[in-house]
Order: structure tokens, then C-alpha cells, then sequence
């Protein structure tokens, strides 16, 4: 089985995002960037499959900046054999992305496409389902357990009442929950093997898609300032403010 893992470069989920000045985006100068989480789940689940001998290539996929050479670097180093940067400075939609993302699985033919289900930068939960749909593939979105199975994949997804098992035959689209695995630390001589495996680059050109906007953001703002808690000295003080609170009475 090959399988194809889609990674994004996003800013560090460990640092607090600002909205820019004029509220055209978010602000990314001097801001530390790292692979996807949930990207790199999509790759521990890829690397495992291959440990059990259930899938013999790995290959990570990224469509961004030159600068995310570095996240595929990662992923060589977590543990996948070959990687493609698909190189661009847009700002690209999730249609856009999914409509790349078909056109790299039509040249590379993968059996399997794993990503994260979301992206911690924009949370849009769009590109692997709009790329099942693009490429008419089964689909197991929020994957919190991948089993190799005759002819396909067993996999329980997060739902909203709990678990759910599913059947899923090949070639299929998933996409990985937080769940699904803790991705192993990267030792130094991984980090210095993935040096050595391939890495093309390809401009975004190359593959003749669409890439229109078709979406306007009028203005983001951040979020209000959340309000100063309060020190309660008793439980009959914290009932009488929780009822004060529930009546809309401002506690002075």
C-alpha cells in the first residue's frame, strides 16, 4: 500500500495568535511556525501502517512557501520516505488546496490519503472531505483508531455520541483526530537521515489548477478580553453570585 500524507505549515499551536491592525488577517512576522497537529498525527498513523507491514511508501505532501520545506523535513523525519513541496505564496483556499491535493493523487496513484482533520490556523475542517468528493473516494473523517483489514481499512471515528466503527475500502481518504495516536519525538540522527531523502519542489503552475479566490473576508477581530474572575471566600458567597449571574445582576 502507498500512502500519501498531506502536512501544513501553520504557526506554532503553542503561540498566541494576533489579529493584524487592520484586521485583514492574521499577523505572521516573527511568529514561530511548526507542522499541523493534526498533520502530524496523519503522519504517525502512515508510519505505523508501514511498521506493520501493512503499506511499503510513505509520501508527505505540502502546498505553501518555500519556508515549508521545513515541515516536510519533519515528516521525512518522523518517518516518511519521500516528500513534495508544491510551492506558492497565495493564500490559497480549501478548494483550492483540495484541487491540488486531487492533482498530486492522480500523478502519485496513492492506495491511501491520510491528513489532519483540521488545520489549527483557520479550524475550516474542509480539505479532506472536499478531496474525497473531488476524487469520488470512500471517505473516515476524525479517525481515532486505523486498522489494516482485508481489503481496506477498519477505522472508528469520533462521532458525536461516542465511537463509531467503519469498513473502508481502498483507495480511501482519512482524516486523523488527536486521538488517533501521540506522534513519536524525532532524535537527531532521524533528523539528519531526512536530510538525505528526496524532497522536490514543483511551483503551483505546474499542475494547471484553478486557484481563484472565491471567498472575501470583510475584517477579523480579535476575541472580547475575558473579565477578571473573582476570589470567593465561602459557598454561600459562590451560590448567591451564581444566581446573581443567572438573574443578570453584576456582582460589584
Amino acid at each position: 500500500m502507498k500512502i500519501l500524507v498531506a502536512v501544513k505549515r501553520v504557526i506554532d499551536h503553542n503561540m498566541r495568535l494576533r489579529v493584524k491592525p487592520d484586521g485583514t488577517g492574521i499577523e505572521t512576522t516573527g511568529m514561530r511556525h511548526s507542522m499541523n497537529p493534526f498533520c502530524k498525527n496523519a503522519v504517525e498513523a502512515a508510519v505505523r501502517l508501514k511498521e506493520a507491514g501493512a503499506a511499503d511508501e510513505i509520501v508527505a505532501v505540502s502546498i505553501g512557501p518555500d519556508k515549508a520545506r521545513e515541515t516536510l523535513q519533519t515528516a521525512l523525519a518522523l518517518g516518511a520516505d519521500r516528500a513534495l513541496l508544491v510551492q506558492t505564496d497565495e493564500m490559497l483556499e480549501t478548494l483550492a488546496i483540495a484541487k491540488l491535493l486531487k492533482a498530486v493523487v492522480e500523478e502519485e496513484t496513492p492506495d491511501l490519503v491520510l491528513l489532519g482533520k483540521q488545520a489549527v490556523d483557520d479550524d475550516c475542517n474542509h480539505t479532506g472531505q472536499m478531496l474525497a468528493g473531488l476524487l469520488d473516494w470512500p471517505q473516515a473523517s476524525f479517525a481515532s483508531a486505523i486498522e489494516p483489514g482485508p481489503d481496506g481499512l477498519v477505522v472508528t471515528r469520533e462521532v458525536d455520541y461516542g465511537r463509531s466503527e467503519h469498513f473502508v475500502p481502498l483507495p480511501a481518504v482519512v482524516t486523523a483526530d488527536l486521538r488517533l495516536n501521540v506522534p513519536r519525538n524525532v532524535g537527531l540522527p532521524a533528523v539528519m537521515a531526512a536530510r538525505k531523502k528526496p524532497l522536490a519542489v514543483r511551483p503551483l503552475s505546474a499542475f494547471g489548477v484553478d486557484t481563484a479566490l472565491r471567498l472575501r473576508t470583510e475584517r477579523l477581530d480579535p476575541p472580547p478580553e475575558r473579565a477578571p474572575g473573582q476570589a470567593l471566600e465561602t459557598l454561600d458567597a459562590l451560590v448567591a453570585t451564581v444566581r446573581d449571574l443567572a438573574h443578570g445582576v453584576r456582582a460589584e
